[in-house]
């Protein structure tokens, strides 16, 4: 053996920590390129559809960086600590309560959203909800005749007798129901082909607010993405006019540039205000094997005050119902 020649029990040593130096750069490349897809707004394809589950990647890149520390591969855990940071930056806010959560003083108002499943979500549960919880007003999406009739006949209207009403068959249904009156009232078909009822709502003591049921068309598949960005884009803006209200399946996650666009325009999402932004609200809840993500939101425009937010399962629906707790300014 020469004075250059390594020692043979040296080599295999030497050969596993390139491999896996390797492979440890070779994971931050996914993490790097999800997080700035997230961060620039990239929606093409599926990719839409992965961005909904950002959270769980967050806590993934928790990994690369203990790994690098305790392999004292230093390099390599500084880019993944950078990595980490930002996903932090991103998602971490959900969990923590804003210190501006809009007026705290006013009208209380309680709204509730809930996706029925093509109709068949549990009346009786959605009719408990909303005597239990002391709703005002509840939009609800994927709302058949069934459905409504479900409702009818578990008493929800001697609850909530004002309506504005759009069922029909399949996923396209859209309906609000209401403790108060209606100033104006009507339904718009998005270009998605989904319902949203709407209507301004006179609330005593506060005047008048305007309130959506939102129902944007699903990225499902790649040949709808471009729709599915349109109807979010064609969602109604907070700024001017009434005080408003958005609710309901939003098909999008605040992982979705779309939907950070539309609350930038003046709202603020309920369960983030409040630190509840991590609940999920659609997944496994009709025993489907996907993890939980939250898509179904409550937006209130600025001048509008967030006190709390629940989220509940109801039987034989795949969405959760979310509840809010509003602030409207008294008149």
């Amino acid at each position: 053996m020469t004075i250059t020649d390594a020692p043979p029990a040296a080599r295999p040593v030497g050969r596993r920590r390139l491999v896996w130096t390797g492979l440890l750069w070779v994971s931050l490349v996914p993490a790097a390129i999800w997080l700035a897809g997230r961060t620039f707004g990239w929606s093409a394809g599926f990719w839409v559809q992965l961005l909904a589950f950002t959270p769980y990647v967050a806590v993934w890149t928790l990994i690369p960086v203990l790994g690098a520390l305790i392999t004292r591969r230093w390099a390599a855990a500084a880019v993944a600590a950078l990595i980490a940071l930002g996903f932090a930056t991103a998602v971490a806010p959900r969990v923590v309560a804003d210190g501006d959560k809009g007026p705290s003083t006013g009208v209380e108002l309680r709204v509730m959203t809930t996706n029925m499943l093509f109709g068949g979500a549990d009346a009786d549960e959605i009719v408990r909800l909303v005597r239990d919880n002391g709703i005002d007003v509840l939009a609800v999406q994927e709302f058949t005749e069934r459905g409504q009739q479900a409702l009818a006949a578990a008493g929800l209207e001697q609850l909530l007798p004002f309506n504005q009403l759009a069922p029909e068959w399949g996923a396209s249904g859209s309906g609000l129901y209401s403790r108060h009156d209606f100033a104006e009232q009507a339904a718009r078909r998005n270009d998605g082909g989904f319902q949203q009822a709407h209507a301004v709502v006179q609330v005593p003591g506060a005047g008048t607010v305007y309130v959506e049921s939102v129902h944007p068309l699903a990225p499902s598949s790649r040949d709808v993405v471009a729709g599915w960005a349109a109807d979010l884009d064609d969602q109604v803006p907070a700024e001017g006019g009434l005080p408003k209200i958005l609710l309901g399946d939003f098909n999008a996650t605040l992982d979705h540039k779309a939907l950070r666009d539309l609350i930038d325009t003046g709202y603020r999402d309920a369960a983030d205000t409040v630190g509840k932004g991590w609940i999920g609200t659609w997944g496994p809840y009709d025993g489907d094997p996907i993890p939980p993500v939250t898509i179904d939101h409550v937006l209130a425009d600025d001048r509008i005050g967030v006190k709390d937010v629940q989220v509940h399962s109801v039987k034989d629906s795949d969405h959760r119902a979310v509840i809010a707790w509003l602030t409207l300014p008294a008149a």
